[in-house]
């Protein structure tokens, strides 16, 4: 199992045990703001187990029905899980209107907050692991899941100190508000997330940041070419996909052109890894004056 399943399947772990505890917290309390904490941890269950589903398929290798790999599963998954972030959110301002009209005080607050917060600490340590290794790893899906969790580490905090305020004020109509204003805050967390999957599934070229020092690294690299044109790239899960035409001297040896091209993969990798390179050289009349300046 690699480090990224191994992650996944912690996840998920982590996962239900957090919705048992906030579960709990509901139980004790009877406040519908700790309900729809409960509600969004169903859908981390399902995200979890989604996410370890797509991690473990992005995983195989590349075959003949699919040359390039199984790494846009992972977008997949980062796509269903906004999905189920918006459904939630959904049904917490249902839940949270049926209160709003019939307000009621919640039993034992201070043991169900505790419990509450208790299951928010573990949510927030997992949430930064998953983003940080999601990032290093390159995986969509942990980020999306840590990035979901994050969400939901906000939304607890809020929930906890919105059911005090309750608790304190004996303004019972400040519980469902607070609930309903939790759904709108994971509603946007859910289609921003969805924004950037679909991103992955339609191809789009990687960060402005980025395609600048891959023409950086062609340029600085293609000693003896003439120029580098139609650059192009894409990202795939971990994956860096780039492709560009190489234009070399008319009299230039196919080994010599072929030893400028694994000059440039070299840098490309060392600096992309992993990625997938595609060059094509082409001869000098089809120069277009335009595109990577070989320095």
């Amino acid at each position: 199992m690699t480090r990224a399943s191994r992650l996944a399947a912690a996840s998920l772990a982590i996962a239900v045990t957090v919705l048992g505890l906030k579960a709990i917290a509901w139980w004790l309390t009877g406040s519908v703001a700790l309900l729809a904490d409960a509600v969004e941890s169903i859908v981390n269950v399902a995200a979890s187990a989604t996410a370890l589903a797509a991690v473990l398929y992005s995983q195989r290798p590349a075959d003949a029905n699919h040359p390039y790999g199984h790494a846009k599963a992972e977008y997949f998954s980062a796509v269903f899980t906004g999905v189920l972030i918006v459904v939630a959110a959904i049904s917490i301002l249902r839940e949270a209107w049926f209160a709003l009209l019939e307000p009621r005080a919640p039993d034992r607050p201070a043991l169900g907050l505790a419990v509450s917060a208790l299951a928010t600490v573990i949510n927030a340590a997992w949430a930064w692991v998953l983003i940080r290794r999601g990032r290093a790893l390159g995986s969509p899906a942990l980020r999306a899941d840590g990035r979901h969790l994050l969400a939901d580490v906000v939304t607890s905090l809020g929930v906890i100190a919105g059911v005090w305020l309750v608790v304190l004020t004996g303004e019972l109509w400040l519980d469902p508000a607070l609930a309903a204003a939790c759904a709108v805050n994971i509603l946007w967390s859910g289609f921003r997330l969805m924004r950037e999957s679909v991103g992955g599934l339609m191809d789009e070229a990687v960060a402005a940041e980025s395609l600048e020092r891959i023409r950086s690294l062609v340029s600085s690299h293609a000693e003896g070419a003439i120029e580098a044109h139609d650059l192009r790239t894409r990202q795939a899960g971990r994956f860096t996909f780039i492709e560009f035409h190489l234009v070399v001297p008319e009299e230039m040896r196919v080994g010599e052109a072929h030893a400028i091209c694994d000059r440039i993969e070299a840098a490309l990798k060392a600096e992309l890894e992993p990625a997938v390179i595609t060059i094509h050289v082409e001869p000098p009349h089809k120069a277009k004056h335009r595109g990577v300046v070989v320095v």
